[in-house]
């Protein structure tokens, strides 16, 4: 007798939600734990109720799909459900992720459902795809224009404006904004790619600043310089980001 599988829904769009939830209907080894309509009730049920399985659509307001998969502690296997986004097919299929492009077919619905059982029953458990499918989304060039975090189970949305620098942590990164000190689990070399050069410059191996806080470059020591911030602190400057600073600020 086959185990039931624990199925959470998350999508904004009522249409979309009672679509899968009539295609679920027909299935008797699935045991709907309930609907969640933004990224942040995703967020809160995931984490308490513990679903096997959830669908997951990308495009919601507050945050989006993939921004809550990056703020979740329990990590189901996960379908997709998604109107057509390049940087998300890509991903999906390099990763062999299952998704259902809106509008989507009984049998394909089906289809993807039949898979992420047999992943869901596999005794290994654990979906080891969210690094690879957030580390492929990650590969798009475009700026950010906000860095979503968790503290403390309340969602923080940093918009890159308000950035005074980044810190490297071990593995993370201290974002240092307007919004107080908050850590991700990321890369300096993701935010040296994903922030716009114009605005920030990586001053030092652990440092990233916002150019409009900088009020004024020092010399701390013979051919060793700091930088000032607005707020009244002061970061190592490289040789490099040296160079660098004093380009945009010549």
């Amino acid at each position: 007798m086959s185990k039931k599988i624990n199925v959470l829904i998350v999508d904004d769009e009522k249409l979309a939600r009672d679509i899968v939830k009539k295609y679920l209907e027909q299935n008797v080894n699935i045991n709907l734990l309930g609907e969640c309509i933004n990224g942040y009730e995703g967020i809160k049920s995931i984490n308490e109720m513990k679903p096997d399985l959830i669908f997951l659509d990308i495009q919601m307001p507050k945050i989006n799909g993939f921004e809550m998969l990056e703020l979740l502690d329990h990590k189901p296997e996960i379908i997709f459900t998604t109107a057509f986004d390049q940087y998300a097919i890509k991903a999906f299929e390099v990763n062999a992720t299952d998704y259902l492009l809106k509008p989507f077919s009984l049998d394909r619905f089906n289809e993807a459902l039949s898979k992420a059982i047999e992943k869901v029953n596999l005794t290994e458990k654990g979906n080891s795809n969210y690094d690879k499918i957030l580390s492929t989304i990650n590969e798009s060039k475009e700026y950010l224009d906000r860095i979503v975090v968790k503290t403390n189970n309340k969602i923080v949305i940093i918009p890159v404006g308000k950035i005074i620098y980044l810190e490297a942590q071990d593995d993370y990164v201290m974002i240092n904004s307007e919004l107080g000190k908050h850590l991700k689990k990321q890369t300096m070399k993701y935010y040296e790619e994903h922030l716009d050069d114009n605005e920030f410059i990586r001053i030092h191996r652990s440092y990233i600043v916002n150019i409009n806080e900088v009020k004024q470059v020092e010399l701390f020591e013979k051919e060793s310089y700091k930088v000032k911030l607005k707020n009244g602190e002061t970061l190592p400057v490289s040789r490099s980001g040296y160079n660098k600073i004093k380009e945009i600020l010549k």
